[in-house]
């Protein structure tokens, strides 16, 4: 029986469309065979089990294909090797520490993405951060986060992987976008979008903050399109303060 995704606690609030839909246990991804990666990356930070501090469970670092995809569509290890360009995660590792098992499966190739070393070790993993930091406030009830790559076709487009037209090229992505929604304990829903360029830098988060209408047109997804009403639509048009 095919998995309904209406049933995944992730999807609540809308799932975006893509060329195939993988169902993992903490984790969906909306892979797209053209650009051989995911469009988006979908998850909530905290499950239904008690919290366990991050270092009760070593990072697994088991990179590895994801057999469900089409070998023509594929990334694999040797795409990535001398490429310059890290496995960069589109869910964190560090998001899913309380199971071996759980952090394991961040590790699938399709939740990667060629990220420049200065981007995935700094800034992007400084946000990864501040969202945990977010998600662990007392007042939060739940966390959401969709997180993908942005290409600019104004710009030149340089790949990773074969250059020979036996294997899989892999598009490197011009930066990359994470939108927040966060659900508090009283109901109160709250939304925060960033874009960070593929590189290294040295502004502060808050100067990538845009809203999660700028995010759709970059990205060519639709965000929490489940969220209805005029209330709601300002809210997609709004760049809020980071918390």
């Amino acid at each position: 029986m095919a998995e309904v995704p209406s049933l995944r606690r992730e999807t609540r609030y809308g799932i975006p469309a893509a060329d195939q839909i993988l169902f993992n246990r903490y984790y969906l991804v909306g892979y797209s065979y053209y650009f051989r990666q995911a469009k988006w990356a979908l998850e909530i930070l905290k499950s239904d089990r008690p919290y366990i501090a991050p270092e009760e469970v070593k990072r697994v670092n088991n990179f590895r294909p994801d057999f469900r995809i089409p070998e023509a569509f594929r990334a694999d290890l040797a795409d990535y090797k001398n490429s310059g360009f890290d496995r960069g995660h589109l869910v964190a590792s560090g998001n899913k520490t309380e199971t071996q098992l759980q952090n394991s499966e961040t590790f699938l190739l399709s939740n990667m993405s060629p990220q420049a070393p200065n981007f995935n070790q700094k800034i992007w993993r400084e946000l990864e951060t501040r969202v945990r930091e977010l998600d662990a406030r007392k007042t939060i009830f739940e966390t959401i986060v969709i997180s993908g790559p942005i290409f600019d076709f104004n710009k030149k487009v340089k790949t990773i992987g074969s250059e020979d037209g036996n294997g899989v090229s892999i598009p490197i992505p011009h930066a990359y976008f994470k939108s927040i929604l966060t659900e508090n304990n009283r109901g109160t829903l709250k939304m925060w979008s960033f874009v960070i360029p593929n590189k290294g830098s040295r502004k502060p988060l808050e100067d990538f903050r845009v809203s999660a209408n700028e995010v759709e047109r970059y990205a060519g997804i639709e965000l929490w399109e489940r969220l209805m009403g005029s209330k709601m639509e300002k809210e997609k048009k709004k760049i809020r303060s980071i918390w």
